[in-house]
């Protein structure tokens, strides 16, 4: 009986011959159909330059020998007759009317015509192109020919590559196979071990793999068998799961503000230390470099009154002052503080002008900016704000929000996970859904993914 590993190996050479031979053949048929119109291209190009040529040629069998010389590839000129009046690698006299070759036929009534056929003269395979010119009232058509051997030599080639890739494949499966089978045997190791215990009527013992789910479903049933688990032991791996799931929380939410202020300090530390190791740099330069550290400092400050408000309003202990607000006023505050880290941004404000709430302003400040900031974070067009009797609207042209991600998007440190790339440390909606239910307001989100998405603030 075969072990395991042997299986699966035998399954992947299986699977790796037929994805060869699958590939290859796609590989083969794509690439030699991209070289051979290349190749087509290449000829047309020579036919243009040879036709401009030709209005100042004096001895045609000159200028053909010339072309052989240069541009290594067969130029035969026919006229409307057919008879071949220069060709640059056979005699002339000795060829037979061309009218009725099917790339001459083509280009009588195409753009162009071409063929691949084996040619006598030159003993090999040649991909023909030919094109209609006229010249002073005369029709001629001009002929180039290029051989297959290139092109094939350039799929040989190919080939080798993709066989190699493929070689690469499978010896990577092949080592993750063993290293699976390994792992399984351990886990078997274990099981029988177990069982010969239970043979022998010693002591029962607790049994659990979390290798996979098959593994761990009999380890569960053997040690129910065994009658070790108590209740209390359930509660404790029920306990513990949960923790694991609360450190791995933790970590995203550590590795969420690591990013976000690894940057900022990055940048800081970088310019500091040259304004310490340059005595003699240029004034300008370092007030440039004066003017980095100061913005990536107030960057870092606003991240930390960013993580205290986001605590504050989780535990209801953020102080609010409510007073009347012009909040077309407060919309415009918040664009033109949006707007120095947006130079190229466009943000459209339309709606009542005298809209007057009692609200409170720094907050209802934060809520705006944290919704124009995300509107432009994902999305590249303008973004628009419409405000009403009923509410603020922000909406946005950019990547939308999947459904799935609807649900979550207001938790704290939520972030989209194709979005990670962003460094957001998931707090913008949390802060805008805290802060809008502290004012008694509600958050409307809607949304399409690659569209766009529209966020309002109901009253």
């Amino acid at each position: 009986m075969l072990k395991f590993h042997q299986l699966i190996l035998r399954k992947v050479l299986m699977i790796f011959t037929i994805l060869f031979l699958i590939v290859g053949g796609i590989v083969y048929y794509w690439m030699n159909e991209f070289y051979l119109e290349q190749t087509k291209d290449s000829l047309l190009q020579d036919i243009a330059l040879i036709s401009i040529k030709l209005d100042k040629v004096q001895n045609l069998d000159n200028f053909a020998d010339e072309i052989k010389q240069k541009l290594h590839i067969r130029l035969t000129l026919v006229n409307e007759k057919g008879k071949v009046i220069a060709e640059t690698h056979k005699d002339k006299t000795k060829m037979d009317n061309h009218l009725y070759r099917d790339e001459i036929m083509q280009a009588k009534t195409k753009e162009y015509g071409y063929k691949i056929r084996y040619s006598k003269t030159l003993k090999t395979d040649l991909l023909y192109v030919a094109k209609m010119y006229k010249y002073k009232d005369k029709t001629y058509y001009i002929r180039l020919a290029r051989p297959l051997k290139s092109i094939n030599e350039h799929l040989y080639i190919l080939g080798a590559k993709v066989f190699g890739v493929l070689i690469l494949f499978f010896l990577s499966v092949f080592m993750v196979t063993y290293k699976i089978h390994s792992e399984v045997q351990q886990e078997m190791k274990k099981i029988l071990l177990f069982l010969k215990s239970l043979a022998k009527k010693q002591k029962s013992t607790y049994i659990h793999s979390d290798y996979s789910y098959e593994f761990s479903q009999i380890t569960s049933l053997l040690t129910k068998v065994s009658q070790i688990l108590t209740k209390k032991e359930k509660k404790k791996s029920k306990y513990t799961a949960e923790l694991k799931e609360a450190n791995r929380q933790k970590d995203d939410i550590i590795s969420a503000i690591s990013h976000e202020f690894k940057n900022p300090i990055a940048v800081i530390n970088g310019y500091s230390q040259t304004l310490l190791e340059d005595e003699d740099l240029n004034k300008n330069i370092q007030k440039k470099f004066l003017t980095k550290i100061y913005k990536n400092g107030v960057k870092l400050n606003e991240l930390i009154d960013t993580l205290r408000l986001s605590i504050k309003l989780d535990n209801g202990q953020q102080v609010t002052n409510f007073i009347e607000v012009n909040i077309y006023e407060l919309v415009i505050d918040a664009v033109d503080t949006v707007k120095i880290n947006h130079l190229n941004r466009e943000i459209v404000v339309s709606g009542i002008k005298d809209l007057q709430l009692k609200v409170d302003k720094a907050l209802f400040g934060v809520l705006i900016s944290n919704l124009l900031e995300n509107a432009l974070k994902y999305s590249e067009d303008s973004v628009e704000v419409s405000i009403t009797q009923e509410g603020i609207s922000v909406t946005d042209t950019g990547i939308g929000i999947s459904q799935k991600d609807l649900q979550n998007i207001t938790n704290k440190f939520y972030r989209v996970h194709k979005n990670s790339w962003n460094n957001s440390l998931g707090l913008g909606l949390f802060l805008v859904n805290n802060i809008a239910t502290l004012h008694k307001f509600k958050l409307d989100i809607q949304s399409t993914e690659h569209e766009g998405s529209t966020f309002t603030i109901k009253f």
